[in-house]
């Protein structure tokens, strides 16, 4: 039975002024505090792991039911890996430099008045996401870490494992004299939920959608908040006429191969054509071995019969599977040129020896991550030593890439006089 729509009015409207009301306590949290926070939220998840693997179960076992694909189950279940990640995260962000407070580019103008630029918390963020009950974790940390409260709506695939995991930041935030309301879960799963949310500009800062394509296109066509997205991960490797080849082999098959369901997995491999007679066959057999399947362009299909051939709509597809593109390329300009037109903003990698040319894609290439003979899995804020990440922006308005402590701040302007006045 769905709950009355005026109903889930009433309880959004109380939950984000009650979030915007602990914001202002959470702004000037001195760092010991934010940090006994988060140390308390990593001991009361080691405690109570069995306990909140048991809700996650639940969650898992619906999706099965549902028939939900095993990527998204993937990143559902709270396995022991996924769990020891999950307080490692908590344990690094503590470990991270407080962002808040601290004063750049101070300078003394020529009437004497010194003005510089404080970094302080953005206020309240709503973080919207689907499947991965880590996020929860993740995005607490790093919101409280940074000063903010934060409003937490995943996905009904996995209220049993957030409302577990909230109640757990809960505690932890009243044990330490903070007010609970500073991390939030919505606890209604009705999609009229996420509207009425959409509609709290007075109370709310920024909205931070994780997730398909399809919700974050549903919140950024409902929200008066501003938003900080990515559609998807549509990522390319270029391997150019200079690379080295042993070298490419293990880059292309680990962002192809290790986590295919992520955004940052491989979905387009990109070949030079003074090198594809030779690398593109063996390339291709060793993706098949790993289950991959292989669509390509006519030319690629004529160099490996192992390339099916790709359909009109397979260009530009995130596949989130063992699934990519293969399309043989007349060399930079080219690759250049379809990243253009297909990519997402998301991760580009090229494979060479070239120096220049690296350089020339570092600087022409348009994408929140640029990348020299590395898997595009690398695009991740553990891996750039960010901490836990709180999502990916695509977006360049305040952030590109992936959004760590700094990211969930903005700067305000200080300034010191000694009785100036303006003349």
């Amino acid at each position: 039975m769905s709950i009355p729509e005026d109903h889930i009015a009433v309880e959004i409207d109380a939950l984000a002024r009650a979030a915007r009301a602990a914001s202002r306590q959470t702004l000037s949290l001195p760092t010991a505090t934010k940090n006994a926070v988060l140390a308390r939220i990593a001991a009361l998840l080691a405690e109570k792991k069995l306990a909140i693997q048991k809700e996650n179960a639940k969650d898992v076992a619906a999706a099965r039911d549902q028939g939900m694909a095993a990527a998204m189950i993937d990143r559902l279940t709270l396995s022991e890996a996924a769990f020891a990640q999950m307080i490692r995260g908590v344990d690094e962000i503590i470990a991270l430099a407080d962002p808040v407070g601290a004063i750049e580019a101070m300078r003394v103008r020529p009437n004497g008045l010194m003005v510089g630029r404080m970094r302080v918390p953005l206020g309240v963020i709503a973080m919207i996401y689907e499947s991965r009950p880590n996020v929860t974790i993740d995005a607490a940390a790093l919101c409280l870490k940074a000063g903010n409260a934060v409003i937490l709506r995943g996905g009904s695939e996995a209220i049993h494992s957030n409302l577990a995991l909230a109640a757990i930041i809960r505690d932890a935030l009243s044990q330490e004299g903070v007010s609970p309301d500073a991390a939030q879960v919505v606890p209604t799963t009705d999609r009229q939920a996420i509207s009425r949310l959409l509609t709290q500009e007075e109370n709310i800062d920024l909205v931070i959608p994780r997730g398909g394509e399809g919700l974050i296109r549903f919140v950024c066509e409902r929200s008066r908040i501003p938003v900080l997205k990515h559609y998807k991960g549509v990522c390319h490797i270029y391997v150019d006429k200079d690379a080295d080849q042993e070298k490419a082999m293990p880059i292309i098959m680990n962002a192809k191969v290790q986590r295919p369901g992520v955004c940052n997995a491989l979905e387009g491999l990109l070949v030079d054509e003074a090198v594809a007679a030779e690398f593109l066959p063996k390339v291709v057999r060793e993706l098949r071995q790993a289950g991959v399947v292989v669509k390509g362009c006519p030319r690629a299909c004529t160099l490996s019969a192992d390339c099916l051939p790709a359909a009109d709509g397979d260009w530009g597809r995130e596949f989130l599977a063992l699934e990519l593109v293969v399309k043989v390329v007349a060399g930079f300009d080219e690759a250049k040129a379809y990243i253009e037109r297909y990519g997402s903003q998301h991760t580009e990698t090229i494979v060479t020896e070239n120096y220049s040319l690296a350089n020339r894609f570092i600087r022409e290439i348009d994408a929140s991550a640029v990348m020299v003979n590395a898997s595009t899995r690398f695009n991740d804020g553990g891996q750039f030593g960010l901490g836990a990440e709180i999502g990916i922006s695509t977006t360049k308005l305040h952030a590109y890439g992936p959004m760590g402590l700094e990211e969930l701040t903005t700067r305000k302007f200080v300034v010191f006089g000694e009785g100036h006045i303006r003349a």
